[in-house]
């Protein structure tokens, strides 16, 4: 799936997206304000009219704290989620299914994000944005209440639909009232929230699981929602964008081609999930996995043939000009968040540490995850260009997969920590100039659906790699704990894939074994991210550059 930011890039051809959908184009009063500034910057207006610009244009340092809120709960949660999985897993002792804390995320977020794109074009973007606040405040009090592991998915998910919209739809606003080449900035300061969530959310849900439970770090996200929900509800001025029944504009929403798009994930993931667990030989896992590409091509076949309304058009998709930028951002979410899932694996199962300290090793990352992506915006500004910046940003990416790999193998706390962090470096920096390059090569009335296509990319890419990376690490650990323990691997090996505390209930030389199986799986759980990675750089060679002065 795209990052927002992939889809914001391009040139923007005119004008900014504004709520009115391309595929329902009665003209509205409020447009003419937006229709002058298309012309104005055509050179078509005179000077005093070339000054209009969005209404909202002039409320910026308004509206940036009032989204920021809810931009910073989806930081927060992402990382609140990560420090603490190994602790959730264990307490509910379903440790070898802790991806599909992640992954059922991912999958309702992969499913909705795009659907938002046109759901904001039909019902305006506030609305949308609201929706997303109070279904995410929901699922996160939902996921603080579960008592199985089955539960907390199942809230998660839900928790997943109004994330979606949460990101997605604060990308698309911008892009409405902001100019393209002004965008990468306005990105950056988005990217600064986004930062102090994620450096916060890490330690802050170490400290939740070493003292009132993990459950408080998704409890917590709830009020939070609130208070973004008054925020947005008081300070987004915004017309809504029809006046039509609201069966008519429901009747406008792909849900066939969502519906089939979500078999397809939930194939792909249960097969790569049953696979360690049940064998690769078991009935589940054959026929998850045989389906997963007829439901693809069926989704493809719907999108393109079928639906009136598709929330991924088929024009876009496999448009030469968007489509490198799509895998740009599938392939590097994927390898980056299969890495950040299994970082703090590493440190609690082979090191030992903390929920709580754990978290804090993550900081240096975020922190210069944040970095990259204000530097890659301050670039754009000043040269105008693009597709160097996304190649060099995506190497490093790349590049730092290798050593993360290496100094795992040899245990090295500081070499896992540098190597995360140059990889967030380049993640960052990428995820703000692959938005630009996204946007320069769409058309301007194509940019709100290209955005919403990006998000999901970059879902589909979290949900791939963390699937992925979790497959290969539960077959080689069970294999690294045969092999090493023997006659008691069978009963072992199911009680420390259930809980890591069992670890330190162990003999000294079992537990020793234990953590040595541990840091193997570790490993192997990289080199996909190294693959991804690597595909991710080749993609942003057939990314197109293109004037963002148009």
């Amino acid at each position: 799936m795209r990052s927002p930011d992939s889809n914001a890039d391009g040139p923007l051809a005119a004008v900014p997206p504004t709520e009115q959908t391309p595929l329902l184009p009665e003209p509205r009063p409020q447009d003419g304000v937006l229709n002058s500034r298309c012309d104005a910057e055509n050179g078509s207006l005179g000077e005093g009219e070339r000054q209009q610009k969005h209404p909202m244009a002039d409320k910026m340092h308004v509206l940036l704290p009032a989204v920021g809120v809810g931009v910073f709960l989806v930081a927060v949660d992402q990382l609140l989620a990560v420090a603490t999985y190994a602790r959730i897993g264990s307490e509910l002792k379903a440790l070898n299914n802790t991806s599909w804390i992640a992954t059922s995320y991912f999958l309702t977020l992969t499913s909705f994000q795009p659907l938002y794109g046109k759901l904001s074009d039909i019902f305006g973007r506030k609305a949308c944005l609201l929706f997303a606040y109070a279904v995410f405040g929901l699922g996160c009090l939902g996921c603080g209440l579960a008592q199985s592991m089955t539960q907390l998915c199942i809230a998660r998910a839900f928790a997943g639909i109004g994330g979606g919209g949460m990101s997605s739809v604060v990308t698309i606003l911008f892009s409405d009232i902001v100019s393209l080449q002004e965008r990468g900035v306005w990105q950056g300061y988005i990217n600064i929230i986004y930062a102090i969530g994620s450096s916060s959310g890490a330690p802050l849900g170490g400290i939740f699981a070493d003292s009132l439970g993990w459950r408080w770090s998704f409890m917590i996200q709830a009020p939070l929602c609130l208070i973004a929900w008054i925020a947005v509800y008081f300070i987004l001025d915004l017309e809504p964008p029809f006046n039509d029944h609201w069966v008519s504009k429901v009747r406008q929403v792909d849900f066939l081609g969502a519906f089939t798009l979500v078999l397809a994930v939930i194939c792909l993931l249960t097969g790569l999930d049953s696979g360690p667990n049940l064998g690769w030989s078991n009935r589940i896992t054959i026929v998850s996995l045989s389906l997963t590409p007829v439901f693809s091509a069926l989704f493809l076949f719907i999108e393109m043939k079928i639906a009136k309304h598709p929330f991924a058009p088929g024009h876009l998709i496999l448009s030469r000009d968007l489509f490198p930028c799509f895998l740009v951002n599938m392939f590097g979410m994927a390898s980056q968040l299969s890495a950040i899932f299994f970082v703090p694996l590493f440190f609690q199962a082979v090191k030992g540490l903390s929920a709580t300290t754990s978290g804090t090793m993550l900081i240096p990352a975020t922190t210069m995850g944040v970095c990259g992506s204000l530097t890659g915006g301050w670039i754009i500004k000043r040269t105008g260009k693009f597709w160097w910046p996304t190649t060099i940003s995506y190497g490093l990416l790349f590049l730092a997969m290798t050593p993360l790999i290496v100094t795992t193998w040899y245990g090295s706390l500081v070499g896992v920590t540098a190597s995360f962090t140059m990889s967030s470096v380049g993640n960052g920096s990428g995820i703000t100039t692959i938005l630009v390059g996204l946007l320069a090569n769409a058309a301007v009335e194509d940019s709100a659906v290209a955005i919403a296509c990006s998000y999901l990319f970059r879902s589909l890419g979290a949900s791939i790699g963390v699937g992925t990376s979790s497959a290969v690490l539960q077959q080689v650990l069970r294999t690294q704990l045969a092999s090493r323990i023997g006659e008691d691997a069978g009963q072992i090996e199911e009680k420390v894939r259930q809980s890591l505390d069992v670890i330190k209930e162990l003999p000294p030389l079992l537990a020793e074994q234990v953590r040595a199986s541990y840091q193997v799986a570790t490993v192997a759980a990289f080199i996909p991210s190294l693959l991804f990675g690597l595909g991710c750089f080749a993609a942003t060679f057939w990314v197109k550059e293109k004037s963002l002065k148009r």
